[in-house]
């Protein structure tokens, strides 16, 4: 046993008769003695198949409370978790399988019927209180000669896929050790205690949901609430029903509740959220501000990556600065200048890290992402001075017209105060006189064709009045939807090639 699974065994215990964890598909409480008897029965079907330490299980399964005892069940044997999307195409989880041959594939009974013709393959139907019909699939194969059934402290307890907005996602390998240091960071900067009920409608396979909200709140015996996914017209419910006290979002859900009908109406104030945090991309100062003024709920923002195992940065609960991601907490952060890096304040540049719960290398060769110890992030932005880092978007993102470098993040954040523009997000494409232009497309808040002539104008009429004259869209295109990866962030690569499509037809 390592640290982690030892403490965590210990935090069940703690609550062996208590109902901390919930899944909102199910409409069921769980106690640790649930949980504790789903982890002895996971852990009897692994130790059978002969899976243990250096074994890797893949997972692709939905929101589910039964992500607590699989981790734990597969940690305690040192085997590794590696979570995909849900989403995930049945070619992709065919391709990824045949490429890395994993020990263990969990599913549920519908995406399992994929690999029922894989000979070295068994089958294992199991019924879970946090989950029924789940589908394991172990390798009959394993080679079982001197295989340790314990971990290590640097046993890999996850490897995560990065978001991959900009390019293929890189392997990121997390230890036990990296694991339990990084959510003791999160649980002490976020003040979680066992007071605490948080509402997770973020990918349980992404770093967010596993480590800042899962691990951390089981280290904080507070209580855990597990939607299938974010629903507007539910979530205000959700928050009621349970005495949520924080939830975390991405900045796309900030703008739909604002927007969503239902979700206005759903609205009580009596609510007992301390706070709701909000990360994974950049969030328009205009839009923080009608949060607190619709909700008046604090908006907690912070900067972190699947790379630094969840938060580098984050605002003070009794300081926040609107706009700004925070302060760093645990974790060196700097400006690359040149060949320094410098946390000097008003230095534009490069964001780097470094700590003891930082990668300094990823599964697969990625060199260019590390230098003097350093952590490349590839996103742009500088400190103030007060020690606050504000963000300026990817490095990859920024548009080159003429010269004239624009970040796509301060248009968007001026568009955005037009009260018909629902979601806005800016592309460079190709221009024969200026090397790229700056595109706008907009999802309307209510959709209207008749009057997109006449919002494309106050666009144009807004930008002259609030943008330099290089950061005006001189291109705007109308959308139903924007392409995003499977955590809500946009794909503005393929957004680009979208908006250079319709312009091909014009």
């Amino acid at each position: 046993m390592t640290k982690l699974t030892t403490d965590l065994a210990m935090h069940l215990k703690k609550n062996i008769n208590r109902e901390f964890l919930k899944d909102e598909r199910m409409n069921k409480w769980f106690t640790g003695k649930d949980v504790e008897e789903d982890i002895t029965k996971l852990q009897e079907l692994f130790s059978d198949a002969n899976m243990g330490n250096q074994d890797i299980a893949f997972m692709c399964l939905e929101n589910s409370a039964a992500y607590v005892p699989i981790n734990q069940a597969l940690w305690r044997l040192g085997v590794t978790v590696h979570p995909v999307s849900e989403s995930t195409s049945d070619v992709e989880l065919v391709k990824d399988f045949r490429e890395n041959q994993y020990a263990a594939i969990i599913f549920n009974a519908s995406r399992a019927e994929v690999f029922s013709n894989f000979s070295e393959l068994d089958k294992h139907t199991i019924q879970l209180h946090t989950f029924e019909d789940l589908v394991i699939l172990t390798r009959n194969d394993l080679n079982t000669s001197n295989k340790e059934t314990t971990p290590s402290e640097q046993s890999y307890g996850w490897i995560l896929n990065t978001s991959g907005t900009t390019g293929k996602p890189k392997e990121v390998g997390l230890t036990h050790e990296v694991i339990l240091r990084a959510a003791h960071y999160d649980l002490e900067s976020h003040r979680l205690n066992a007071a605490d009920t948080v509402l997770i409608i973020m990918p349980m396979f992404h770093i967010n949901a596993q480590e800042l909200i899962v691990v951390s709140t089981l280290l904080s015996d507070g209580r855990l609430v597990i939607a299938p996914k974010f629903s507007a017209s539910r979530f205000w419910q959700q928050v009621m029903e349970n005495n949520v006290t924080w939830s975390s979002v991405v900045p796309t859900i900030v703008s739909i509740l604002l927007k969503n009908k239902h979700a206005l109406a759903q609205f009580d104030p009596s609510n007992k959220l301390r706070f709701i945090r909000c990360a994974s991309a950049m969030l328009p100062v205009s839009r923080h501000k009608k949060f607190i003024k619709k909700f008046g709920v604090p908006l907690l923002e912070g900067y972190g990556m699947t790379e630094s195992c969840s938060q580098c940065t984050l605002n003070p609960l009794d300081n926040i600065k609107i706009g700004s991601v925070g302060k760093p907490y645990h974790t060196d952060v700097a400006i690359t200048a040149g060949n320094d890096f410098t946390d000097a304040p008003g230095v534009h540049g490069e964001i780097a890290i470094r700590g003891d719960h930082v990668i300094t290398s990823y599964l697969d060769f990625h060199p260019d992402s590390f230098k003097d110890g350093w952590f490349l992030t590839g996103d742009l932005g500088y400190f103030d001075e007060e020690g606050y880092l504000w963000l300026e978007g990817r490095s990859k993102d920024v548009i080159n017209r003429g010269g004239e470098k624009v970040s796509p993040s301060v248009v968007e954040d001026v568009l955005g105060n037009l009260d018909f523009i629902k979601q806005v997000a800016v592309v460079g494409l190709p221009d024969e006189l200026y090397g790229e232009v700056v595109a706008a497309a907009v999802i309307e808040d209510i959709k209207d064709p008749e009057k997109q002539a006449e919002h494309r104008q106050k666009m144009i009429d807004y930008a002259a009045t609030h943008l330099a004259k290089y950061r005006r869209p001189t291109e705007i295109f109308f959308l139903d939807e924007f392409p995003l990866n499977a955590t809500r962030k946009i794909l503005r690569p393929k957004l680009a090639e979208i908006l250079q499509e319709k312009r091909s037809v014009k």
